[in-house]
């Protein structure tokens, strides 16, 4: 196994620039999909857009009252909007590489409101879920994955962070 500066085998570098690019692509698209209009169904139906009202009003978790009030405030179409932006932005970011460290931290304030929003304490199989889940779910395992994507900084690794990365440090000058 060969390792470079960041002491990383190439394996492990690419377990990890690889894991940033799914989750990536998971951000990216949840943002492309909210964002296309009009959107069709698979017999050529044309779909209401998307909106966060659904899922807001059936928040379960333990600030489930105030996730419920957004979902039925005036202003939902502008959050509608900025969620499926900022899904967009951060996923772009994971991606690409760019600005990987506040595309981490902007992942990670999503999950965690996604998270909170309907904790899973049930345990057993629900309707409303893919599965079975107790405490911990997708959204969860997803952020514990970002966390590791940003404690070991994946856009130095590879991506457009690299390269700024690499033109920030200091020049050696040779005698």
């Amino acid at each position: 196994m060969t390792r470079d500066q960041s002491g990383l085998s190439t394996a492990q570098q690419v377990g990890l620039v690889v894991l940033r690019t799914l989750i990536g692509w998971h951000f990216l698209y949840e943002g492309y999909f909210k964002l296309l209009h009009p959107a069709w169904s698979r017999v050529g139906t044309p779909l209401s857009n998307w909106s966060a009202a659904g899922y807001l009003k059936g928040a379960t978790g333990p600030f489930a009252s105030l996730f419920r009030a957004v979902g039925d405030s005036s202003w939902l179409p502008q959050l509608d909007l900025v969620v499926a932006i900022g899904l967009l932005l951060v996923g772009l970011s994971l991606v690409l590489g760019i600005f990987t460290e506040a595309g981490c931290v902007g992942a990670l304030a999503l999950l965690a409101l996604f998270y909170i929003s309907a904790i899973p304490t049930a345990g057993i199989p629900d309707a409303h879920s893919e599965g079975a889940y107790l405490l911990v779910n997708k959204n969860l395992i997803e952020a514990g994955a970002v966390l590791v994507l940003l404690a070991f900084r994946t856009g130095r690794l590879a991506g457009l962070d690299r390269l700024r990365w690499r033109e920030a440090q200091p020049k050696e000058i040779s005698a």
